[in-house]
């Protein structure tokens, strides 16, 4: 049963229920059971409905499984959380006041000394009459502790079903293997769904795993099942084991260097009020976190793959050199110097010698020598013996040696490399050879940051400047279309759904999220067909009671350059109302706050963008488990007078979940195009505790990227022309149809990057 609902858990991300049936098993006359007919009904309450062939599906399932499947579907939607506010029928404003914050802070640091009129709250705060009106909070408008929780929810008020499809057997493979094979790095909702199955499903004998980040996940499954041979054939180079050896220590499959996460932590938990900064104990608790200490066992298992590596010994210094000061301590703390002295480990000998003798030479070097010398001849050869650190540094070597002899150099090797690599380039092209568009940078760290213009730039012509961005495209559409040309195919017509014109590619975009209820690629534009969307957070899911301060807010761009604010500090503004600040947790259950957008009134005003963020205002980053996402529905959505709960699992739209190995602080979650009535989910993380800490240039830099960036349907109609097919007006006429419900497996979507 365990296994049942887990595989359900990941069906769920693909709008799917996992049933252990084969298809051919159905028998779609049958009549519809009576606990069938329940389960439809509480997944219609939740928002799902199901496909004819899952319904008559259904039919096979016992009814305890039944009734597991809505427990799970229940908990991925939160509806046992606790969705009450600070406001009661917060949609009717409580007329608080900064004043009335004042009052009542005086009032407490003078109750002590005198008798002032007023009610003392369980929080241990004085509220003194004529300030708030109490009977209107759930808990105590001053420090906002909630005193009242609820596990009622409304139901069933959505206007649009998402439609749940039938996953059998087949297609779990199919996704398993989607995921395994991807030609992307997996994002964050895609590496907990491989996490999730690795444990439940067998590792396929013929997989080829090929981005590195993906293996670590394999690898550390095979290591925690005994298998330390199998993991050793995965590992190709001394990074790799670096790569294992770090993501053991921090959770993290990309190696980020230890100065960095302690930088890192120190800036998390600092705070603009200095009591409660403490950068300097996140510091130091990093530090001991990242002491390295490791068990005989865990040495030898090192010492044997370092050792069995197919690597010559100069191949393997070099990779090593880069992470030189990483390695240094990292030989000491697993012993590798004593094992290199044992019989059977003198390769690992020969290898530890030339690295502490410094006796070799790296390729970087060489090229780095060569550039400096202005030797472009030398610096094009060296790049294409290693295309993929060629497609990285192409654009600077273009505007250092020339447009024409660097692409010319540049197109010899272009089939050589990853396909993704070509995509990226493709994508960042237009913006990199504009000096005047924004270009953004997102650490592994969080964030976002700006990057200048290279400074090169100013040396080319307008004209020549966009003649070098189109010879980068060029070179990306003949490769693929030489790719997908090559494949061979018996397929004659191609359905392509017009909708996957507007979802970009997902190339490139680090995510931290992860989408329980359904997945969708950043820069999906979702449309609102009512007058209100509702944006929501629910946090503290399974903490003990405490200081736990997050919050929900809103800017909105108005005309001549002016702006709206609905956040904690400004809870009514033009178009939107907030439900009220909640600074501390219940017990287990978690606490929630929401923002009511009204778009007749955005239309009125002239607003252009809504913007969502997310902050952690308390030290440290977004709690982990955090809800985050916005309701929508033709029929208008109800808040509950006497609670202030506003939640409809039927009602939402996109929600996602922030993942444990979150380090930003403030997170914007969504983007609201007020004339078009659409919404575009996209994930920046930025630095900050509060709304105002975002530059709001990143987001306007950010959503030009992702118009700019190649969609699934230019992709498909690449491949269409490439292998001659038709493209047919509806699924059932084509041999090939790429519907949205393909594209929500986004790691399906990066297959067409694979040869």
């Amino acid at each position: 049963m365990g296994d049942i609902l887990t595989l359900n858990a990941v069906a769920l991300r693909y709008q799917a229920l996992y049933l252990d049936i084969s298809r051919k098993g159905i028998d779609m006359t049958s009549a519809i059971t009576v606990p069938v007919a329940a389960f439809v009904t509480r997944l219609a309450e939740n928002g799902y409905g199901v496909t004819e062939e899952l319904l008559h599906a259904l039919n096979t399932v016992p009814p305890l499984v039944l009734s597991d499947i809505t427990k799970r579907i229940n908990e991925v939607m939160g509806i046992d959380l606790n969705w009450t506010p600070l406001v009661k029928g917060w949609t009717t404003p409580t007329g608080e006041t900064r004043l009335d914050h004042l009052v009542t802070l005086v009032a407490n640091l003078l109750k002590h000394d005198m008798d002032i009129p007023g009610t003392t709250l369980p929080c241990g705060h004085l509220i003194p009459d004529g300030t708030f009106p109490l009977e209107r909070y759930n808990g105590c408008p001053f420090c906002g502790t909630p005193f009242k929780t609820s596990n009622w929810v409304y139901k069933g008020q959505g206007s649009k079903l998402k439609l749940l499809r039938l996953f059998t057997p087949e297609d779990m493979v199919h996704a398993y293997r989607a995921l395994l094979e991807s030609a992307t790095p997996l994002d964050a909702t895609q590496r907990e769904s491989l996490a999730q199955l690795l444990p439940v499903m067998p590792l396929p004998d013929d997989i080829n795993i090929t981005m590195k980040e993906t293996l670590m996940l394999v690898v550390h499954l095979l290591v925690e099942q005994g298998r330390d041979q199998e993991a050793g054939a995965l590992l190709r180079t001394p990074t790799d084991v670096l790569r294992h050896l770090w993501y053991e220590k921090t959770g993290y499959v990309q190696i980020i260097e230890p100065r960095t996460l302690i930088a890192h932590a120190e800036r998390l938990y600092s705070h603009m009020w200095g009591p409660l900064d403490q950068s300097d104990e996140a510091g130091q608790a990093m530090k001991q976190k990242l002491r390295l200490k490791y068990d005989r066992k865990t040495c030898r298992r090192i010492a044997q793959w370092l050792n069995a590596l197919p690597m010559t010994i100069e191949q393997a210094t070099e990779a090593m050199n880069p992470k030189r000061g990483m390695w240094v301590r990292m030989i000491h703390a697993l012993r590798l110097g004593e094992y290199s002295r044992r019989p059977g480990f003198e390769r690992l000998a020969l290898v530890l010698d030339a690295f502490y003798k410094h006796d070799y030479s790296t390729w970087q070097g060489r090229v780095d020598r060569a550039r400096r010398a202005n030797d472009p001849a030398t610096v094009l050869a060296m790049l294409q013996q290693r295309p993929g650190m060629f497609a990285r540094c192409l654009f600077a070597t273009m505007l250092r040696f020339g447009a024409s002899q660097t692409l010319q150099a540049f197109e010899q090797v272009a089939d050589k490399m990853p396909a993704r690599l070509l995509l990226s380039l493709s994508n960042a092209a237009q913006d990199y050879f504009d000096p005047k568009q924004t270009r953004l940078a997102r650490p592994i760290t969080g964030g976002t940051r700006v990057i200048e213009p290279n400074a090169l730039l100013m040396l080319y012509s307008d004209i020549e400047r966009k003649s070098m961005a189109k010879g980068v495209t060029d070179i990306y559409r003949q490769s693929m279309q030489r790719h997908f040309a090559a494949q061979p195919t018996t397929s004659h017509s191609i359905y392509i759904d017009p909708m996957l014109n507007n979802i970009p590619v997902s190339v490139g975009d680090r995510s931290t999220t992860i989408q329980d209820a359904s997945c969708a690629l950043m820069g999906t534009r979702f449309p609102v067909e009512g007058d209100q969307v509702r944006l929501f957070m629910q946090w503290g899911k399974g903490l003990h009671a405490q200081h736990l301060d997050m919050d929900l807010s809103c800017h909105i761009s108005l005309p001549n350059d002016e702006v709206a604010e609905c956040a904690y500090y400004n809870l009514t503004c033009v178009g939107a109302k907030h439900s009220g600040d909640i600074q501390s947790i219940p017990e287990l259950v978690g606490t929630a706050e929401y923002i009511d957008l009204s778009l007749p009134k955005l239309e009125a005003a002239g607003a252009t963008y809504a913007t969502f963020t997310c902050n952690a205002y308390s030290t440290g980053a977004i709690a982990p488990n955090l809800m985050v996402g916005w309701m929508s529905s033709k029929h208008p959505m109800k808040v509950s007078k006497k609670t202030g709960v506003a939640y409809d699992p039927s009602c939402v739209q996109h929600m996602v979940r922030i993942s444990e190995g979150n380090l930003s602080k403030g997170l914007v979650f969504g983007v609201l195009d007020v004339a078009r009535r659409e919404i575009v989910w996209l994930e920046m993380p930025f630095m900050g505790q509060t709304l105002r800490s975002l530059n709001h240039a990143t987001v306007d830099a950010l959503l030009h990227h992702l118009q700019q960036k190649v969609t699934i349907g230019q992709l498909l109609m690449l491949k269409a022309q490439a292998q001659s097919l038709t493209v047919v007006d509806t699924p059932e006429q084509a041999d090939e149809a790429y519907t949205t419900e393909w594209a929500l497996d986004p790691a399906q979507v990066t297959r067409l990057l694979i040869p």
